[in-house]
């Protein structure tokens, strides 16, 4: 009895002076063991023991080498639970004898505090000359349990200690940094450095910014688990086990003061149990990435907001400019593109019923294939005025399509439908919320100066020209003219007369009249095209001006007109023409242009009409 005392004495001291001397402190349990093993081996004659430490209702083993032996086997407190209650310490199981590692081992040692399983070791004698396992007292069991149980609870302690001056560490540098990516990085080195057998996994909410150097999931409504689900909308720990695939989750909410903002998932084997330190670190690890992430959220966004205010003054000062309604669009497309980097973009008016695209396009809408884009967008807004945000455009098709992520918002003036600009990105998910609040307070702002260039290019356009031809009237061919005198190289001046007008007047009526006119203004702006104008110069008369044109090219057009107009009207006319040509060596006043115009005109009528005269001097001697 007095030997067993002293054993367990002179044990208990090795301990004692392994806890006091600081500089022998182990930083793994492998070394706790070593030293625990190399006692045992001492003072009682073990030999090549396994410990299995109680975490919850998982066994963890202390040596590493044997570690994917342990979990293949998957060891837990249900295999040991019939021999709970009973004796301390009982011959090797049979279960265990079946394994080849174990087939040396004799005896297996319940390791137990005030009746608390804490550990079982595993062991056998070094020789078969020593005592058997009955010889070791209850005394001694329970003086081996009591040194197991100290040891454990003595690496615990620096353990987390160790973890949470990583954690304070962690803090400190989360409120020093407004970089998300910094936070998130350090969040996954320090889960992964603490639980280096584990696999860990950020899973954000959709409205996270999509460029981040760090490996993120997007959150999904429709893809997670219940659990994962859970979680994230009650901002609880939730744990959660796949028996299929053979893996155990733990999902803690990252949460901040104002939102949940994702999900920190730690997936174990299924045999693994989360002990409730590990489970308060994750949690305490999540809460503080949380609050860290809102914090730098909050900073970028009040950055994004002077940014955003200043893009939306920015531009409602460019469109109050007065500029043409292609500068506009061009001018906005330039925003869009800039603020939301949309893969494709495209603005549509409306005309009569359906939407017309205009020229602020990209590719995407020339193509046939980009009409699926505006279509599904014209039948969002035939029943709503409300702006679309599409996420994942896949999911609403049975199709394959190019773009998934889609922003469209509706051009609303007087309470009504104007227009629409839609932006298209490939990645699904790619447009954040924000981005969408955005680009809405973009387009609403310049929804007004848009509609009023329009109404004041319809305005223009109904002072410029004459509403029965459509050819521009006189007033704007006037200033055209006297423009081009100023600036160009060359020119030529048609003017234009109806034969016999009246009679056709007196003939067939007015309203005949007026069909020659419009059938004459648009033969002629077929002729000319985008080269010059044509315009009613009044009553019968027409003109037509093209600058920077050689002489002869002048007179052949001159001629071609002169030859075509009797076959496209109908009833069937002809006219007269006179033709003045300028060039840059001797520009003329404009008011002399249209003077040798007439003249040349005047000519034309008294040698027979249905001809061109081209205006030479001697013409104002004969007239």
């Amino acid at each position: 009895m007095m030997e067993n005392q002293q054993k367990i004495d002179r044990f208990k001291s090795d301990v004692l002076s392994l806890c006091i001397n600081s500089s022998k402190q182990f930083n793994q349990y492998k070394e706790y063991f070593s030293f625990l093993k190399e006692s045992l081996h001492n003072y009682f004659g073990m030999e090549d023991c396994i410990l299995l430490k109680v975490d919850g209702l998982r066994l963890n083993h202390l040596n590493d080498e044997k570690e994917q032996f342990l979990f293949n086997t998957q060891l837990t407190l249900k295999s040991f639970e019939n021999y709970l209650g009973g004796e301390k310490i009982v011959n090797l199981p049979n279960f265990l004898k079946e394994m080849e590692y174990f087939e040396n081992h004799t005896s297996m040692m319940l390791l137990q505090i005030d009746d608390q399983l804490e550990g079982i070791l595993l062991f056998k004698y070094k020789n078969t000359n020593e005592p058997s396992y009955s010889n070791l007292s209850e005394e001694l069991i329970d003086g081996i349990a009591f040194v197991f149980n100290f040891l454990v609870q003595s690496y615990n302690v620096k353990l987390n200690e160790q973890k949470f001056q990583k954690l304070y560490n962690m803090t400190d540098l989360f409120h020093s940094t407004m970089d998300i990516d910094v936070i998130l990085e350090n969040v996954l080195i320090t889960i992964e450095e603490n639980f280096p057998q584990l696999e860990v996994e950020l899973i954000l909410s959709n409205d996270q910014d999509r460029q981040t150097r760090i490996r993120i999931k997007q959150f999904d409504y429709l893809s997670e688990r219940p659990s994962t689900i859970e979680s994230f909308v009650s901002g609880e720990l939730k744990e959660d086990e796949d028996t299929e695939l053979d893996y155990r989750l733990l999902n803690a909410p990252i949460k901040g003061r104002q939102a949940i903002y994702g999900i920190l998932q730690v997936k174990a084997p299924l045999a693994y149990t989360f002990t409730a330190t590990e489970k308060e670190f994750i949690r305490m690890l999540a809460q503080v990435s949380g609050n860290s992430l809102e914090n730098a959220k909050l900073y970028h966004q009040s950055h994004r907001l002077i940014s955003d205010l200043q893009l939306i003054n920015e531009t409602s000062h460019r469109l109050n400019m007065k500029l043409s309604i292609n500068e506009m669009l061009l001018f906005l497309q330039t925003q869009l593109l800039k603020s939301f980097q949309p893969m494709e973009i495209g603005f549509l008016f409306k005309e009569g019923e359906t939407f017309e695209m205009t020229e602020a396009r990209t590719a995407i809408f020339n193509t046939e294939a980009g009409q699926v884009y505006i279509q599904h967008v014209q039948q969002h807004f035939e029943t709503t005025q409300d702006s679309l945000f599409i996420a994942d455009f896949s999911r609403l098709l049975s199709e394959d399509i190019q773009y998934k992520s889609i922003m469209a918002i509706p051009m609303i003036v007087e309470e009504k439908i104007n227009g629409f600009s839609i932006v298209l990105h490939e990645d699904p998910y790619f447009f954040s919320f924000d981005s969408f609040k955005l680009m809405q307070s973009l387009i609403h702002h310049s929804s007004l100066a848009i509609s009023n260039s329009i109404l004041r290019e319809k305005l223009q356009e109904m002072v410029d020209r004459d509403h029965l031809t459509k050819l521009f009237a006189r007033s704007y061919s006037d200033t055209y003219v006297e423009k081009s005198i100023d600036k160009d190289d060359s020119g030529m001046f048609l003017l234009i007369d109806i034969d016999n007008f009246k009679r056709v007047n007196d003939t067939y009526g007015h309203q005949v009249g007026d069909g020659i006119l419009m059938q004459i203004g648009s033969q002629l702006q077929q002729e000319i095209g985008t080269r010059g104008i044509c315009s009613r110069w009044g009553g019968e008369e027409l003109a037509i001006y093209i600058p920077n044109i050689l002489d002869h090219e002048a007179l052949k057009i001159s001629n071609e007109i002169v030859d075509i107009i009797p076959r496209v009207t109908n009833p069937t006319v002809t006219i007269s023409a006179g033709m003045i040509t300028w060039n840059k060596s001797n520009r003329p006043d404009f008011q002399e242009i249209f003077l040798q115009a007439d003249t040349a005109l005047y000519s034309a009528k008294h040698n027979g009409k249905n001809r061109v005269c081209v205006f030479e001097d001697t013409m104002q001697l004969q007239s």
